[in-house]
């Protein structure tokens, strides 16, 4: 698809319900444009994650996420062995009679017994858009692992060769800066810090993404939330907490955000004991 400029990718994400800024949309559009990872790092529920399902909508291609986790392994991210089918294979091939060692392992390591894991299958899928999710949660081990796949985007297998992306998919990296992320891998990706929307944005965002919402109700929302984020809480509504929250309230019936509604649903927008009484205790919900 091309895409001729930012305000262009924004109305495409707009039109399936995702409001990027100005400068939102000027970074993914040169990720696009340049081949390079677009590395977005911010508060968890700020939408980085969202941007790369939309983006996957937008290019009508299918979405790979690999999520990182402590101890995540290259295996894991790449490929692996289906040694249950091999085993049966083999035992097919004995009861055939077929006793050629080289024979069989040249079959037993064929195609059809490798299971791609997310990295494999956005470097074989033509196009695709590969979310690489949360990247602070990895090992230095991976991310320094990961350097080189998102180079130049191939892949060798020993027993297979060499395996490289005939078109590189698009790539999103995110993540909550839970510890710093080495200054290798900002280098090969154009790098965007994600705010938490603007007052304003954040009624539209609610309005466009639930459209039973009133504008009424979504500024009280929005700008209860806008309260809570400057409240030194532990964890902070993001514009994800903020949509689970207005939908619960929709859930309810509710036409206003008043104080003791806000408060039944807090555990909608807050995750943490703590910042629920911390707020409760506080005056924040009572000017909902």
């Amino acid at each position: 698809m091309d895409i001729e400029s930012p305000a262009k990718l924004a109305d495409l994400l707009d039109q399936h319900a995702y409001l990027a800024d100005e400068g939102l949309a000027t970074a993914a559009f040169l990720a696009l444009r340049m081949g390079r990872p677009l590395f977005l790092e911010g508060e968890a529920g700020v939408g980085k994650t969202e941007l790369a399902k939309t983006m996957a909508l937008v290019l009508d291609a299918p979405l790979i996420r690999l999520q990182c986790y402590e101890g995540l392994d290259a295996a894991q991210a790449l490929y692996d062995w289906d040694f249950a089918r091999q085993l049966l294979h083999l035992k097919a091939a004995e009861a055939a009679g077929i006793t050629d060692a080289g024979r069989l392992e040249g079959e037993i390591y064929d195609r059809r017994f490798l299971i791609a894991r997310p990295l494999l299958r956005a470097i074989e899928t033509d196009p695709a858009v590969l979310l690489v999710d949360e990247i602070d949660r990895a090992d230095d081990e991976f991310e320094a692992f990961l350097l080189e796949v998102l180079s130049d985007f191939t892949i060798s297998i020993p027993e297979l060769g060499t395996i490289s992306a005939r078109t590189p998919p698009v790539v999103v990296v995110t993540s909550n800066r839970t510890r710093e992320v080495h200054d290798a891998l900002k280098r090969r990706c154009l790098y965007h810090w994600l705010e938490h929307p603007s007052f304003e944005r954040e009624v539209a965002i609610l309005l466009r993404r639930l459209p039973a919402c009133t504008e009424a109700l979504a500024r009280q929302v929005a700008r209860t939330a806008a309260r809570l984020r400057d409240h030194g809480l532990v964890k902070p509504p993001g514009i994800a907490e903020t949509l689970d929250w207005t939908e619960a309230l929709l859930t309810l019936g509710a036409r206003d955000l008043d104080p003791g509604l806000a408060a039944a649903t807090l555990g909608a927008a807050l995750k943490y004991r703590e910042d629920v009484e911390s707020v409760l205790g506080s005056g924040v919900l009572s000017r909902a």
